[in-house]
Formats: structure tokens, sequence, C-alpha cells
């Protein structure tokens, strides 16, 4: 097994590149790990040059179980670099139909972890999703080419920062040691279901306990009244659910 750590930054030491070595140190010994930094290759589309580099880091992929996308957060969107190398990267990700549909490529299966980081302050990223589009664009990515995801790590309020901060070390640790022990296969399918099962189960208390405020108010022992009030209020929480599983699903702090 072998993990390989993609580092998109500008830098070789920052914040960045401490979260993805924090990630790596605390994968198993017996684990192969390699980090590569995308500032040192020439990286660039098939179609415009030759390029070597391009096909050496591809065969990186390749051999790799486990790939750790790591890159600052700039403007609200993923790094330059980073976004560069997914974009001549697509050829290699998918397969390409008739229609130009796309399908996973020969990378299916393989895991992934995000990392990223950002200047805006632990509230302000929280309030407002300052690194979701860096997220976002590299799960996109990844979810076309069938590569599953392990997780996501993000340190905001990086601005003065030097160091990585403790609580943010012990994180990394952590899912360095989660990829250690990843399974070849998406095994989330009962898990999710499960979740579905509770989220649908808290909904619904929710829902009948507001209907017992409402009853005070209005006729609810009526069928039709009581069916009304069930679906608006049910419909309303969904629509709050989906939009926080859309919108605000990514870590923020």
């Amino acid at each position: 097994m072998k993990i390989l750590g993609i580092l998109g930054s500008q830098s070789r030491q920052g914040v960045t590149a401490q979260m993805l070595q924090q990630v790596l140190d605390h994968v198993d010994a017996t684990i192969e790990t390699e980090t590569i930094f995308l500032e040192d290759y020439e990286i660039h589309p098939r179609d415009v040059h030759t390029n070597n580099d391009l096909q050496f880091l591809v065969n990186k992929l390749a051999a790799s179980d486990v790939w750790v996308l790591a890159a600052p957060t700039y403007w609200r969107e993923l790094s330059g670099i980073m976004k560069k190398f997914l974009d001549c990267l697509r050829p290699e990700l998918v397969y390409f139909k008739k229609n130009g549909d796309t399908i996973p490529g020969p990378f299916k299966n393989k895991h992934y972890l995000t990392i990223t980081d950002c200047y805006a302050s632990t509230l302000e990223n929280w309030l407002t999703g300052v690194t979701d589009e860096t997220f976002k664009t590299m799960d996109r990515v990844m979810s076309a080419a069938g590569v599953i995801k392990v997780g996501e790590i993000v340190c905001p309020n990086t601005l003065h920062l030097s160091r990585l901060p403790r609580a943010k070390q012990q994180l990394c640790a952590r899912y360095g040691a989660k990829l250690s022990t990843y399974v070849r296969k998406d095994d989330a399918t009962v898990k999710r279901y499960v979740q579905l099962f509770l989220m649908i189960a808290l909904m619904a208390l929710v829902t009948m306990t507001l209907q017992l405020f409402l009853g005070k108010f209005l006729p609810l022992t009526n069928f039709w009244w009581n069916y009304l009030s069930f679906t608006i209020i049910f419909f309303v929480l969904l629509a709050c659910l989906l939009h926080f599983v859309t919108f605000v699903k990514h870590r923020r702090r």
C-alpha cells in the first residue's frame, strides 16, 4: 500500500504543507508515503506540448492507493496550481462517451483525503463557507473519477499563522491513522441507510411536536388539517436538511 501527498501551494513549509506532512507522519510505519510539490513540475495539457512531467505524475497516481490533496483556498476558490493539475488530469481520470458524458476511468475505487486552509477567521468560514468551493471542486473531480472520499481537513484563520495549532495537528494525526486502515471499496452503504432512517425519525418527531403546539390554535383533530400541517412542516424541515447537506456539509472549523 502507498499513500501519495499532493501539495498544491506556493510554499513547501506553509500551513498547507504542515497539515499534509502531519497526516503523512502519522500513517502506519509499514506503509509507504511520498509527497509531490506541484510547483516543481511543468504541468500543461498533453495536446499542447509533449508533457513528460504530467505522465510522471500520472504514474505516481497509478502507483498509489490513497491520494491526499492539499491546497490552500485563494479568493474563495481552489489554488491555481492544483486546479490546473486537476484540469490537465481530466483525460486520465475519466473515459469519454460519444456524447461527451464521462464515466470513471482507471483510478476508480482508489481513495482520497482533501486538505485546505484560508485567511478568513474561523467564524467567517463557519458562517459563509469560504473554503466550500475548494472542497467542492476537488470532490467534483474525484467523484467523476470514481475515487472514494475518506474525509476532509480545514484550517481557517491562517493569516498570521506560522505553526499549525495543536487541535489541527491532532486532527491530521487521526486522519493519518485512519488512512492506514482504509478499505478498498466504499462500505458506507449501511451507514448511510442508518443515517437516513435517523434523520427521517428525527424530522417526524419534530413535526409531531410542532403539531401538538399548533393544535392549540388549529383544529388538527380533523384528518385533513392534521395531514396538511404534517406535510407542510415535514417539507420545510426536509428542505432545510437538503440545503444543509448540499451547501453546508463541508468542514468549516
